[in-house]
């Protein structure tokens, strides 16, 4: 196979011109079998926020039939509890303890903090493979021109999004295409963070029309996404797709509300009163539930799109969350809808809803339809899985911690993960490891430096909520976790989680 590997340490400028003749160079060893990818990620969804995994409210029927056609995963893990060292986890492969971003970190004028010139990403990885690639929705891992930008880390084509911030609103004034601003007619744009202006009517609909645009973004990224799958259909693609969706501000079109304002749930107005929040909502039960639900259309337009041009046997549908439900209750009802079920804790927390997301793939004719797995997965084993899938386990980064979930996609026999390692700088600094039905975790470890700190133990088979910490009945499953928290932990400035030495050895 051509091997396109060139260095990273190029200014952007000479990096530009040589993306440029590379799309020029003939790969001339891409095997026609080779499948296409189309990876799909949610954002801010909950575990149960789909009707596959036990949602009664929402209505999600493209997702639902995707799940009957593939496999269903029931212990799969975000890369993170926040968006972007979540989709970093993904894109590197390697875990948070490994991985260059660890938080959210905003960079003005526009963007988060950038991934490494010398990061090898998944794009980069399946292009050189033969592949076109392109993104479509929320980047959050370098800002426009930076070494982090898509186009610099693997991208044929991005669309979107390339702030979270910007991505707040769902009715912006302009979108990322490559490295030019698309204009949308949006007039002013509407902002992501407001309120109601002072002497408006909190009960009276009217008031909230200020936060309804004309060009809702994600209808563009959709009909972006759909055009790539028809560009590059006549030779192997990796799709991803990482929607902006149900992320808050609750901003949806009308016509996307009615069926759920039909259904007649007292929903009260959320109205921003001060403090840190999104644009208020006359029904934001309903505008939550239909954002979800208009998500799931956009899935169905890109497989609808693979069915039409006979590419379905061929093509394999991931689906996941970059992390858990969002925690703004007063935004969010995710008690109303029982956004995470039984788990305990949402958005921001290494307790299972915070982190512990759905998993829906479909390869037809090689995955079996209707299955579930427990297996633990993570975003980090979708570099390995898929080169393994592809028969290019060789290809596969030394510096990658995730590992190839193929042989339980295909049926086969899984050899049994050692542990999965999760670590978190943000909400008071958080650490986690899951290994077989085990987990150990050490929430708001910046609390109190002085006090060694406790490893919190919780046997998941028996206890999925964590409601009973068994610590004390297991010194020596503490003790294997604690070693664990230590080794697999890279000390990094950036993203401090506390002095490792609060770790207390007696236990």
């Amino acid at each position: 196979m051509l091997n396109l590997q060139i260095t990273r340490s190029e200014p952007h400028s000479i990096w530009r011109f040589l993306l440029a003749m590379m799309a020029l160079i003939p790969v001339w060893e891409v095997r026609a079998e080779q499948p296409n990818i189309i990876l799909i990620m949610a954002d801010d969804l909950g575990y149960r926020e789909l009707g596959s995994y036990g949602q009664k409210l929402i209505k999600t029927p493209h997702l639902d039939q995707l799940a009957s056609e593939g496999m269903r995963f029931t212990r799969n893990y975000s890369g993170n509890a926040v968006c972007a060292p979540s989709r970093c986890v993904l894109m590197t492969g390697q875990h948070p303890g490994h991985a260059s971003i660890r938080n959210n970190s905003e960079f003005k004028p526009e963007g988060q903090g950038p991934i490494p010139d010398a990061t090898i990403t998944i794009a980069e990885v399946l292009r050189e493979s033969g592949y076109a690639t392109g993104a479509f929705g929320k980047w959050g891992l370098g800002g426009p021109g930076s070494e982090g930008d898509p186009i610099f880390q693997g991208f044929d084509q991005f669309y979107g999004y390339n702030c979270q911030r910007h991505a707040h609103s769902y009715y912006p004034n302009y979108l990322w295409s490559n490295d030019k601003r698309v204009t949308l007619n949006n007039d002013p744009p509407v902002p992501g963070h407001a309120g109601l202006p002072d002497g408006a009517d909190p009960a009276d609909p009217r008031s909230y029309d200020i936060f309804k645009g004309k060009d809702y973004a994600p209808d563009r990224i959709n009909e972006q996404a759909v055009r790539f799958i028809k560009q590059n259909k006549d030779k192997p693609f990796f799709l991803y797709y990482p929607t902006v969706i149900p992320h808050v501000a609750l901003h949806v079109p009308d016509e996307e509300l009615k069926p759920y304002l039909e259904l007649g749930w007292k929903d009260p107005p959320f109205v921003r009163d001060g403090g840190y929040g999104y644009t208020p909502h006359f029904t934001p039960r309903a505008a939550y539930a239909s954002m979800i639900t208009r998500m799931d259309r956009y899935v169905g337009n890109l497989l609808r799109t693979v069915e039409e041009l006979g590419l379905t046997e061929n093509t394999i549908v991931i689906f996941t969350s970059d992390n858990g439900t969002t925690h703004l209750k007063k935004e969010v009802d995710y008690d109303f809808f029982g956004s995470v079920g039984e788990l305990r804790g949402l958005k921001g927390s290494l307790y299972e809803g915070g982190i512990r997301v759905p998993l829906l793939v479909k390869w037809p004719g090689k995955i079996k339809a209707g299955t579930s797995s427990n297996v633990v997965t993570g975003l980090e084993d979708w570099m390995p899985t898929l080169l393994d899938l592809l028969d290019e386990s060789d290809r596969v980064p030394e510096v990658v911690d995730g590992i190839s979930i193929a042989p339980t996609l295909l049926g086969k026999r899984q050899p049994q993960r050692e542990f999965l390692y999760r670590e978190f700088s943000g909400y008071g600094g958080q650490q986690a490891v899951w290994m077989g039905p085990w987990k150990g975790i050490r929430p708001k470890i910046l609390r109190n430096n002085k006090t060694p700190l406790k490893i919190e133990l919780y046997n998941l088979n028996k206890d999925p909520s964590e409601s009973n910490d068994v610590a004390d009945q297991h010194p020596e499953v503490v003790a294997e976790i604690r070693a664990l928290m230590k080794s697999q932990h890279v000390p990094s400035t950036r993203f401090p989680i506390g002095p490792l030495d609060a770790l207390a050895d007696k236990q």
